[in-house]
């Protein structure tokens, strides 16, 4: 009798286990869809990708944000940096050995669906646009990932690294940071050179053409200042303002970035190129 309890509590646990890697497989799949798939690369074009990889490593020695690598002709992770935000406790092997799979298991389920939504609007609008151009993007959004028994709200922001002979994206260079929100979501798209972005209204179901922030010369100031670690008090001496004057130019960029402290507003503006 015992035995034969035990048989069936194995059976259980394994049937339990098959169901669970059938439905991460089948999320995982979900990520790859008609937009985007690219076609003929060989095994010449992946050694020249080891330049990438040299190239994003060495990024990741100079940037205090996670850099990995998104291959969609084989669907998984190129490279992973050993920056530990994006690595959830894991090592950057094992992030790399999960590849998409690292979403399903390290992001909250509903946020999981946010990410399949994020993922086939964001190539639809990049295949909008001539092939020649598509260089020139880039895609940001917010979600939470795990940390230790918690979870943290990060920015992930993604451009395109290469593309196949036919336009579509074979490998994408993707940066993480914390995020400046409250709240997952934030979709924008942003084009080199140009002066507004495109924000996803996931109420509305569309993206919305919205002018790009601008910051006075003098809120740079202190901002530039700031970052340096200058106090209210230095500043207004360094530029010869009074410092009711600085407190009312920081007050004005908390108010324009939607932020709560001058840290804050140092990441937000050094991530959109205000400064």
């Amino acid at each position: 009798m015992w035995k034969t309890q035990k048989k069936i509590t194995f059976v259980i646990v394994f049937l339990l286990s098959l169901h669970s890697k059938i439905k991460s497989t089948n999320m995982t799949e979900r990520f790859f869809n008609s937009y985007n798939k690219p076609e003929g690369i060989s095994s010449e074009d992946y050694a020249r990708a080891d330049c990438y990889v040299q190239a994003a490593d060495a990024i990741s020695k100079i940037t205090y944000e996670s850099v990995y690598i998104i291959d969609y002709f084989k669907k998984d992770f190129l490279y992973v940096s050993s920056n530990p935000l994006f690595l959830c406790g894991l090592s950057p092997k094992k992030v790399k050995e999960l590849g998409y799979s690292f979403y399903t298991t390290q992001v909250p389920e509903e946020e999981v669906e946010l990410l399949l939504k994020i993922n086939a609007i964001g190539f639809r609008f990049f295949n909008n646009h001539p092939a020649e151009e598509r260089y020139r993007f880039s895609i940001s959004y917010d979600f939470h990932i795990r940390k230790n028994d918690e979870y943290i709200l990060i920015n992930h922001k993604l451009t395109p690294l290469a593309m196949d002979g036919y336009g579509h994206m074979w490998l994408a260079l993707c940066f993480v940071s914390i995020s400046n929100h409250d709240k997952p979501g934030n979709i924008e798209v942003r084009k080199l050179g140009q002066s507004y972005y495109w924000k996803y209204d996931l109420d509305l179901d569309r993206w919305l053409s919205v002018p790009s922030l601008k910051l006075t010369d003098g809120e740079k100031e202190v901002l530039l200042l700031s970052a340096r670690g200058l106090t209210v008090e230095e500043i207004a001496a360094r530029v010869h303002r009074a410092k009711d004057s600085i407190k009312s130019r920081r007050k004005s960029i908390f108010d324009k970035l939607n932020v709560k402290s001058i840290s804050e507003a140092i990441a937000f503006a050094t991530n959109y190129k205000l400064i």
